[in-house]
């Protein structure tokens, strides 16, 4: 299920970045006292009693003013606006209702959008009779916190998380295999979640762009539940229009990855991997998701004697960090070979939940080790004393050692080379962490 976009609204330093980098945990948001220091939309993901959600800064609204970059600021959390799901409506307790405040109130009657009045700047209970003006607003029952002190913004995110579907409704989720289906624009994402459906779920064009949002879709294969994602096309980020939806609709791309199981990323057999594409795929391995690199248009392209073999190894070389991952050459639109995208995405998140038991796990580290002794640096050598698997999905491993200063990259790769012969991974990333065990037991 999407995470629901909460937006921040309001006019200009009424302390909505303060309170989004309390959310975020760390600073985010430029927050000063000068009006307009927000200029764009900036997003955290958040959670809170198990609801997860997507919280978006906005510069702030000044409903009146001619000058050009408060009207794109305006711009801007309009467009928030339109493609929220929750509005936090922030006023200013201290400084009292004002005319903008009205103005704001009216913009977002309009929207239709479920909003929360929210009071800030109440920074102790004896403050809490200021909040009374706002009812004028006729905007239901607002809410005082303090985002410097932390007043009250338990009781605000319990009311915001009262508009989400409940968390047992979106456990029930957990139990498919959650595919994201990611790319560039006109990769040909919604006729591959199309041709698996067997038919016309999401819309399909030439058109770069058709599709807006992050679309789920819930299937059966087979006695299989599976719960397939279909997302806007990611350009570069210069190339994005900060004064249209694309940008709302690149959030919900990227949060599909974080909460999918496996990623298929989508690229176009006539232009090849691009360097977005490589962007795409450096975020899907940070994330440590298993993946599959679909080949898609392979019906249209000029092939002749080793054309596959060739692609692929191109491929293999523009990513390189990602040679772990299956590469396919479907066609979405005839059909052609898309019946292997499935079972393949069986068998990477079978690989990625792969549990190696420790024992078996230290045989072949031993095994490793004596193939290939570890390096030594001014005469220290590295001592690696045994491993243990922490956590699936994707695999991670702890390793003991006597200083991990003395591990090299090129080793670590080895390790994984080695890991990945014995016990297979293919389609996942795996993780290594080092531990210096005390150095008295040495």
């Amino acid at each position: 299920m999407a995470r629901p976009l909460v937006a921040i609204v309001g006019r200009p330093n009424v302390g909505k970045s303060t309170f989004f980098n309390q959310m975020a945990g760390r600073r985010i948001a430029i927050v000063e006292d000068t009006p307009g220091v927000t200029r764009d939309r900036v997003y955290v993901d958040c959670e809170w009693q198990k609801h997860k959600f997507t919280l978006i800064d906005t510069g702030g609204i000044d409903p009146k003013s001619d000058d050009p970059l408060l009207k794109q600021m305006r711009r801007q959390a309009e467009i928030a606006i339109e493609t929220c799901d929750v509005i936090l409506f922030f006023v200013d307790g201290r400084q009292g209702l004002t005319s903008d405040d009205e103005d704001v109130a009216d913009l977002l009657r309009k929207a239709g959008k479920p909003v929360k009045l929210v009071v800030n700047k109440i920074d102790n209970i004896g403050m809490m009779d200021n909040i009374y003006d706002f009812y004028q607003l006729g905007m239901g029952d607002p809410i005082g916190i303090s985002s410097v002190n932390l007043l009250n913004l338990g009781d605000m995110l319990e009311e915001i998380c009262s508009y989400f579907p409940d968390p047992e409704e979106e456990a029930d989720e957990q139990g498919a295999i959650q595919i994201a289906v990611v790319g560039k624009p006109n990769a040909g994402k919604s006729s591959l979640v199309n041709r698996i459906l067997g038919e016309d779920r999401v819309m399909v064009s030439d058109i770069a762009g058709t599709t807006r949002d992050a679309i789920d879709t819930r299937f059966t294969d087979n006695g299989e539940d599976f719960v397939i994602i279909d997302t806007a096309g990611i350009r570069r980020k210069r190339a994005i229009d900060a004064g249209t939806l694309e940008r709302y609709s690149v959030v919900r791309a990227f949060s599909a990855i974080d909460r999918c199981d496996v990623a298929i990323l989508m690229i176009d057999a006539i232009e090849g991997v691009t360097e977005q594409d490589t962007k795409i795929a450096g975020y899907i391995d940070e994330q440590g998701k298993a993946a599959i690199i679909c080949i898609n248009k392979w019906d249209i392209k000029d092939k002749e004697t080793g054309t596959l073999e060739k692609y692929v190894k191109q491929v293999r070389e523009d990513l390189k960090f990602m040679a772990y991952a299956p590469v396919l050459f479907i066609s979405a639109l005839t059909g052609k070979r898309v019946e292997k995208v499935l079972d393949t995405v069986r068998s990477v998140y079978a690989e990625a939940c792969k549990r190696i038991t420790t024992g078996v796990l230290n045989d072949v580290l031993a095994d490793a080790q004596a193939y290939l002794q570890p390096p030594s640096t001014s005469g220290r050598r590295l001592k690696i004393y045994y491993a243990t698997q922490q956590s699936a999905c994707p695999p991670t491993f702890v390793i003991f050692l006597n200083d991990e200063k003395l591990m090299r990259f090129g080793y670590e790769r080895y390790l994984e080379n080695q890991f990945r012969k014995a016990f297979g991974f293919e389609g996942t990333p795996i993780r290594f962490f080092f531990r210096e065990r005390n150095k008295k037991e040495d």
